[in-house]
């Protein structure tokens, strides 16, 4: 089994501990049982399920750095070593030999000077810039200098993020856009931009288990640890808090889990199962715009 399959086995199973609570809210009205005690089942269901997503996190976070970290190494060769099509061209490649042909049909270009590199040169310098990438890179800061870096950082993301609250409780508050689709389409672009460009930046490196990885490990880690984790924190501090989600949330959830293993369990991607992941973005854009929302509140109330 591939590190992509776990990830998507790991999806899986979190997706279907956040549709239990809401599947147990729907059939707990069809058998009579009273509102309080519902809310109060729903809760200590929503605590044993948080607990064992922490367990489960956990053994990730094991089986990743220790006992298997070998499935997770992208050992794949750079896609301009070889391809069926023999060396492939780089980007800059391809807008030089754009360049040059716009040049000959305006009849600007000029005809570089002559050298006397041999290709046996040429091939040279190739290898020794491939040895150089695959080159392991070192630290070029100290674990002291990290670990204050990391406290600053930390301090300025919870300010920006108090900010940034804010300004979303102003905005939604005009009535021109829904507190929906600010925190489930737009807050996730802007929250997952260092993922987006890490995917994007090690795919064209043609190291796919690695961009899959990133990819689908920012949700694991959202599914399995943020989630419960929050649970556990309010159960601790005496705030009802459960995993019971809006029923169009849980389904839209549950979609998108089963479309993301469908394009990742090959652990192979092209432009076009791309393009389809970015449709289905657009159209749950398109669905929680128009969407009212729903208020949870009456029920957690009642939650104790």
């Amino acid at each position: 089994m591939s590190a992509t399959q776990l990830n998507s086995s790991l999806l899986t199973i979190s997706v279907i501990a956040v549709l239990l609570p809401a599947a147990f809210n729907l059939s707990s009205g069809d058998t009579g049982i009273s509102t309080a005690l519902e809310g109060s089942d729903i809760l200590k269901v929503s605590h044993g399920v948080a607990i064992i997503l922490l367990f489960i996190y956990g053994s990730y976070l094991v089986f990743q750095l220790f006992s298997h970290k070998a499935l997770y190494d992208d050992n794949s060769k750079d896609v301009s070593k070889s391809t069926e099509y023999g060396h492939r061209r780089s980007i800059k490649q391809v807008f030089d030999d754009r360049a040059e042909k716009k040049a000959r049909k305006n009849g600007t270009w000029k005809e570089p000077e002559p050298t006397t590199e041999t290709a046996g040169d040429v091939e040279a310098r190739a290898a020794e810039t491939r040895d150089e990438e695959d080159k392991p890179e070192t630290p070029k800061m100290s674990v002291t200098m990290t670990i204050v870096l990391l406290v600053v950082v930390t301090v300025l993301v919870a300010i920006t993020a108090e900010w940034l609250v804010d300004s979303i409780d102003g905005l939604t508050n005009t009535g021109a856009i829904s507190k929906e689709f600010v925190g489930i389409i737009l807050l996730p672009i802007v929250g997952n931009a260092a993922e987006h460009v890490t995917a994007v930046t090690v795919s064209v490196k043609d190291k796919l288990t690695l961009s899959l990885g990133v990819a689908v490990g920012s949700s694991i880690q959202i599914a399995l640890f943020v989630i419960p984790f929050i649970v556990t924190l309010g159960w601790i501090l005496g705030k009802p808090l459960t995993l019971l989600f809006d029923s169009l949330e849980s389904i839209v959830l549950f979609l998108s889990v089963l479309t993301v293993n469908y394009v990742v369990q090959d652990g192979k991607s092209n432009w076009l199962e791309g393009m389809i992941l970015m449709c289905l973005y657009l159209i749950l854009a398109v669905t929680f715009w128009f969407y009212p929302g729903s208020d949870p509140s009456g029920l957690l109330n009642k939650c104790t």
